[in-house]
């Protein structure tokens, strides 16, 4: 009786699992680390790798020296950029040019998502085409598009103008027009594409849950509200995320195309300031101090808006 207690008590403990050795871990799997070593090779060396650079922020550096042997001169350069004429303009137009600009285009994405969501068949597909071709125009031809429709002589908008007796305007030169054409641009642009995202969360939905809907006599609206939406919320906090960590990360390359003598006191910001500064007078270490005080303000509002996600909707990245 003894003995088939002692048997009886040990078929009932749980077995410890032994500890695989690196070794026997390499031996079996090197198949799966062979498939991930040119993703790792590929992010140490053009992510990882330039960190180095950084201290050029630091330095005053000179070619012929080098990064290692420039000379150290610790926080001037951020000083100097904090102290220069143009800060304030720079950081509040980049501001509000972003932070409009999110406000504006974050919701379009999931309303066409969930009205595309409601269209079936061709008419689907096609719609979707429609919407995705915009994203693959290149910023250059956008511009070019935005100085013909909005030409003060040529312009679709200024001849409906003229046609109801107003004076033709040169939006490219008003400052107070450049968000709102930088906007609405913006939205026309990448607002299809950014659609897949959230259409293959919405495809991911049980049909059984409209199916109840129904037999409960929910209409298309109480289906959107308490199905579609709640579904949505979690990939729409994360990609809300992370468009706050881009807040002084602007499309630097779109601004300066676009940008004119007459709306400069609004299209002037930190990218465009860098990129003259830059390649205009050769400064690197001023430029990477800039470029490095972005990143920082950046790192931090991801930061600070995950932790609020994280407790008002229990989402976030990490």
């Amino acid at each position: 009786m003894k003995k088939r207690k002692k048997s009886e008590t040990a078929l009932a403990l749980p077995t410890k699992k032994k500890k695989r050795s690196l070794k026997t871990i390499l031996k079996n799997d090197w198949q799966l680390y062979v498939l991930v070593l040119p993703a790792i090779i590929y992010f140490f060396v053009f992510n990882y790798m330039p960190l180095y650079g950084v201290q050029i922020a630091f330095k005053d550096y000179k070619l012929v020296q080098g990064i290692a042997g420039s000379a150290w001169v610790g926080l001037k350069h951020f000083k100097t950029f904090f102290n220069a004429y143009y800060f304030r303009r720079l950081l509040s137009n980049t501001l509000l040019l972003n932070v409009y600009y999110l406000l504006w285009s974050f919701p379009v994405p999931i309303i066409l998502a969930i009205l595309l969501n409601r269209v079936e068949g061709k008419a689907k597909r096609f719609i979707q085409t429609s919407i995705y071709v915009p994203y693959f125009i290149s910023t250059v031809v956008l511009a070019g598009m935005l100085y013909i429709f909005l030409s003060p002589t040529s312009g679709i908008l200024n001849f409906a103008r003229e046609a109801l007796g107003l004076k033709a305007i040169d939006y490219m030169s008003e400052e107070g027009a450049f968000r709102s054409i930088y906007i609405i641009s913006g939205i026309w642009q990448s607002a299809g594409y950014s659609t897949i995202l959230y259409i293959a969360t919405l495809t991911g939905i049980d049909p059984s849950l409209y199916e109840a809907a129904e037999i409960d006599g929910a209409s298309i609206w109480q289906k959107i509200r308490y199905i579609d939406l709640p579904t949505l919320v979690p990939t729409a906090v994360m990609v809300f995320i992370l468009d706050c960590g881009k807040t002084l990360s602007s499309n630097t390359d779109k601004v300066l195309v676009m940008q004119t003598a007459g709306n400069v006191s609004t299209s002037d910001i930190i990218g465009v300031y860098v990129y003259n500064v830059g390649l205009g007078s050769g400064q690197f270490s001023y430029t990477a101090a800039i470029g490095l005080f972005v990143n920082v303000i950046n790192f931090v509002l991801i930061i600070t808006v995950n932790k609020i996600a994280k407790k008002t909707t229990s989402v976030g990245l990490f």
